[in-house]
């Protein structure tokens, strides 16, 4: 299900994704904010498409400083999660916060659009992470969550 908002128009374009950070300080007042602050704020959203014969509207947040109407849904995240009982329709949570940004496995870890305290559908499983070993001793395995319906 598609739903219409506004986003910058820097990255106003078909197969972008983004995660929400909801209300800015330079919102208040801005006739568009309706039509901008309809989304859940930390999820990962996808753009599905562009609407046609709209124009960029000015904004005090984006560094473009317009918006223009896009379609949204609701995007899947990549993730490293505890490799027992990691399997396709089953549901994980997070590991917890790690502290070892170098690691080429942090942003899978700790990936945005996805909370610690939240369990999701695994839709797919990659297997092996991207790191050689983990630093907290964690036996972890890339997965997919599947995008969360609706709103």
């Amino acid at each position: 299900m598609s739903i219409v908002t506004l986003i910058g128009t820097q990255i106003a374009a078909e197969g972008t994704e983004f995660v929400y950070q909801g209300e800015s300080s330079a919102c208040e007042g801005c006739p568009y904010r309706g039509q901008c602050l309809n989304l859940t704020e930390g999820r990962r959203y996808r753009v599905t498409g562009v609407r046609d014969g709209t124009q960029a509207l000015d904004c005090a947040v984006h560094a473009d400083a317009s918006v223009r109407a896009v379609e949204v849904e609701p995007a899947s995240v990549t993730a490293n999660v505890a490799s027992r009982g990691a399997y396709a329709g089953s549901r994980a949570s997070l590991e917890g916060p790690c502290p070892h940004v170098d690691c080429p496995s942090h942003e899978l870890c700790e990936p945005l659009g996805a909370d610690f305290d939240e369990e999701y559908r695994i839709a797919e499983v990659h297997g092996d992470p991207p790191h050689e070993v983990c630093h907290l001793g964690r036996t972890l395995t890339t997965v997919t969550f599947e995008a969360p319906d609706g709103e």
